[in-house]
């Protein structure tokens, strides 16, 4: 592309350049030496021939040498110095170069982006936890001021604001914990204990320690299985016992009276299984799924802050999934349910044969 264009240029500059050197010694031939007009025709033709041609090819050498130290002091200013710039050479050394260069841009144009979006998230989070370790520090301050003051005696009232400010500190420890749960994660710290197990045991024991709060909330708990065989996994038991507790939790905690939140197993692959759980509860609009799992994201800034928790539940289940390598879904929609769903690699029957 840009050789046509250099070779286009320099052969119209050189066409006009011919021509005006030719008519112009042309002119003076025919006017002082008096040559006859077919020679002067011959020598024209040729002489415009010749000027032609050495004035093309130096027009497009002196743009080639002029473009190719220009890029070159560019190339070295904007790459590495570990660069070799030797092969500038040619327009097709440049053709390949600007390829380079609009690659360049485009990553460095997706660099951006990705530091805009991370200052963003950055300021989200800071807003989001100042505004979790605000409130309970200001209720355990508020009932701690008002006992120092010494003018309340009667003891129900005492020992019920120190009930309060118990539930303010176990509140200010679920944000602590769960924060340096997933910092460990990130960090690769916290290491998982692999070993194969049987998930249906997994699933019920979550189940028989959220009854109570299934039964609080009128939510039916079932577990689709279509056997009694085990079905054994090679994962991290407490760790997966955990992401389905904080997942079914979330499906009673924004679940509806009388509502369903549904276990299922299924097979995915020769050695995966599908674990999924869905409820016909509140549901999510689309626009908010992208966000789901980053730390103190709320579908809405007060939605069901009365019901406690961190706020970092499901953050710390995309961590744990992706610290076994596996994947999560999402699917959900407003007023009719969601459903979440995750991978895990199942035992190899080797493994399972000698349990």
């Amino acid at each position: 592309m840009l050789q046509r264009k250099f070779n286009r240029t320099s052969f119209l500059l050189a066409l006009v350049i011919a021509t005006f050197c030719v008519l112009l010694g042309a002119g003076q031939a025919y006017f002082f030496f008096d040559l006859p007009l077919v020679n002067l025709l011959q020598l024209s033709g040729i002489s415009f021939l010749i000027i032609l041609i050495f004035v093309y090819f130096l027009l497009f050498y002196r743009f080639e040498n002029y473009m190719i130290n220009r890029v070159r002091d560019f190339y070295n200013n904007l790459l590495p110095s570990t660069t070799s710039t030797s092969i500038l050479k040619s327009f097709e050394d440049i053709d390949l170069l600007t390829k380079n260069l609009q690659k360049l841009n485009s990553d460095k144009n997706l660099e951006i982006k990705g530091l805009k979006d991370q200052e963003n998230y950055r300021k989200d989070f800071i807003g989001n936890i100042a505004h979790e370790l605000k409130t309970p520090l200001f209720t355990i301050q508020g009932y701690i001021l008002t006992l120092l003051d010494g003018e309340i005696t009667d003891q129900k009232i005492i020992k019920k604001y120190l009930k309060q400010t118990s539930k303010g500190v176990d509140r200010l420890t679920y944000v602590v914990k769960d924060l340096d749960l997933i910092t460990k994660f990130e960090s690769g710290i916290e290491t998982l204990e692999i070993k194969p197990f049987d998930v249906l045991v997994t699933l019920n024991n979550v189940f028989e320690l959220l009854e109570i709060q299934a039964k609080k909330n009128k939510i039916t708990l079932m577990l689709n299985r279509k056997s009694e065989v085990p079905i054994w996994v090679q994962a991290d038991e407490e760790r997966i016992q955990q992401v389905i507790t904080n997942l079914i939790m979330n499906s009673l905690k924004y679940g509806v009276e009388r509502g369903i939140t549904e276990v299922a197993i299924e097979p995915l692959q020769e050695d995966k299984i599908l674990v999924r759980i869905s409820d016909n509860g509140e549901g999510i609009d689309k626009e908010h799924l992208p966000r789901l799992f980053e730390r103190f994201y709320r579908v809405e800034k007060t939605r069901n802050r009365k019901l406690g928790g961190s706020g970092l539940g499901l953050s710390i289940v995309k961590h744990i999934i992706d610290a076994h390598q596996e994947k999560i879904f999402v699917e959900s929609q407003a007023n009719v349910g969601s459903e979440f769903s995750f991978t895990l690699t199942r035992a190899p029957k080797s493994v399972v044969k000698d349990l």
